[in-house]
């Protein structure tokens, strides 16, 4: 598996890389790209490496334990590529504080914008494809309890995060790199919270008209 091989390589670079790095990493890199925490050298290498293999083990488990798994097999495929994405986005991250520990200045920011942008990208195409179900998506009371709602907030929101991936590549241009990537997508969750809740209520006065 192609997740697995990702992960693996994240421990071999960790292994490898332990002799001769300093005791203490950058571990945390503030809005302004600069350098605000330092981790003991164990940890700084090896913590990526395990929460990937944890997340990868997590995400394997949740089409067998899902309520809706039937609904999980109609858009496995676009779930898998997320896994991958995700997998490989971690192991970017890994890599940059490698770079950064071995003496390479970049802004943490701007290369990071690019990688955001891949994946919000991304998770707009899996929310666009994402049926009902209880892990993967736009998880809100009223979409888990309408499939209506869940059908348009979701088409709604593989839109918006699609273009939130457009806007936080640009970040790779701009010294505000962090509020380009973090933003929109707080702005574009926050409305299609509330966008579910007054679709809900529509489709529950149209039941009531009915009756």
């Amino acid at each position: 598996m192609f997740s697995l091989g990702v992960v693996l390589v994240s421990f071999a670079l960790a292994v490898y890389f332990y002799p001769i790095m300093p005791d203490k990493i950058a571990s945390h890199w503030n809005i302004q790209g600069q350098v605000d925490g330092y981790m003991d050298k164990l940890w700084a290498l090896f913590l990526m490496p395990i929460v990937s293999a944890l997340l990868l083990l997590m995400f394997l488990a949740i089409p067998r334990i899902d309520p809706l798994k039937e609904n999980i097999k109609k858009f496995r495929s676009y779930f898998d590529g997320f896994i991958m994405l995700i997998m490989l986005f971690l192991l970017y991250i890994f890599l940059l504080t490698i770079f950064w520990t071995r003496g390479v200045r970049f802004d943490m920011g701007q290369v990071l914008s690019p990688a955001f942008g891949i994946l919000f990208y991304y998770a707009g195409i899996l929310i666009e494809n994402a049926k009902r179900n209880w892990f993967i998506g736009i998880r809100t009371p009223w979409t888990i309890s309408n499939e209506i709602v869940w059908d348009r907030t979701h088409a709604l929101g593989g839109k918006l995060f699609k273009l939130a991936g457009i806007i936080a590549v640009f970040g790779v241009f701009s010294y505000y790199s962090f509020y380009l990537v973090l933003v929109p997508v707080i702005l574009f969750a926050a409305y299609l919270f509330v966008y579910s809740y007054f679709e809900f209520q529509k489709e529950m006065a149209k039941k009531k008209k009915k009756k």
